[in-house]
């Protein structure tokens, strides 16, 4: 059966990965509180019409989706880190630098918010 919400995501995930996807949703739902929540091609995705940032469980990492934007505002920051030009890759075996993802997606928010000429966020 494919998730139809994102805590039925979290919960067909490797078990391994569901402390680290539990807590980059509740990091992720503070940063847009106010976001829809939904499954797009099989993953979770925040919007509010337009993409936010998504989230992906894999075997052995997950992938957040911020923009390529602001992975670009935070490339030093994340040059210890596993990236491609879409994704900061973070494997379950190491610690979910929650600090850093809130800052990434409180900044992606606030770029969404500012594209939109209102105060959504």
């Amino acid at each position: 059966m494919r998730a139809t919400t994102i805590p039925e995501y979290i919960q067909a995930a490797p078990p391994e990965g569901r402390p680290h996807l539990q807590r980059l949703y509740a990091i992720l739902k503070r940063a847009a509180p106010k976001a829809e929540e939904v499954i797009k091609w099989s993953n979770p995705f925040f919007i509010e019409p337009r993409f936010v940032f998504a989230f992906s469980a894999h075997k052995a990492h997950l992938s957040f989706a911020p923009t390529a934007a602001v992975l670009e505002a935070f490339r030093k920051e994340l040059r210890s880190h596993k990236t491609t030009k879409n994704f900061l890759q973070i494997p379950y075996d190491k610690p979910l630098p929650q600090d850093l993802i809130r800052r990434m997606a409180e900044y992606c928010a606030q770029a969404v918010a500012e594209r939109e000429g209102d105060s959504f966020w």
